[in-house]
């Protein structure tokens, strides 16, 4: 429960950070901005938030698995601990580059959408 609440509060928390700059009114009070610009800017935060998620549980999968089968490779051969562990330095950081252009991407759709002029008249 406690988990279905905090994304609950966190996407609620992107969407209105996300949704200010279209929910600015002009000189005469009036606001510019349609009822359907909201959702897409509501809709692009969801999808960042879960596209991020994904890649970060895939990531933590992956770290751990890699982490684990150097430990066991250590363990089968103690003096070859010095190559298992710079492979396994590279490796993780290979993987958490993955996590990283996820958050990249994430945060370009966010604040720098490029494809926001086709979807929004």
């Amino acid at each position: 429960m406690k988990k279905i609440v905090g994304l609950s509060l966190s996407i609620a928390a992107i969407s209105a950070i996300t949704a200010a700059p279209a929910l600015a009114e002009t000189a005469s009070g009036q606001s510019t901005v349609s009822g359907t610009t909201i959702w897409v800017f509501v809709a692009i935060a969801i999808a960042s938030a879960f596209g991020m998620a994904i890649a970060a549980a895939g990531t933590g999968l992956a770290q751990g698995n890699a982490v684990r089968g150097a430990v066991e490779g250590i363990a089968r051969n103690p003096a070859a601990s010095g190559k298992i562990l710079s492979t396994l330095l590279i490796g993780l950081a290979m993987i958490e580059s993955l996590a990283i252009y996820a958050l990249v991407i994430a945060l370009i759709l966010l604040f720098a959408n490029p494809f926001l002029k086709y979807i929004v008249g």
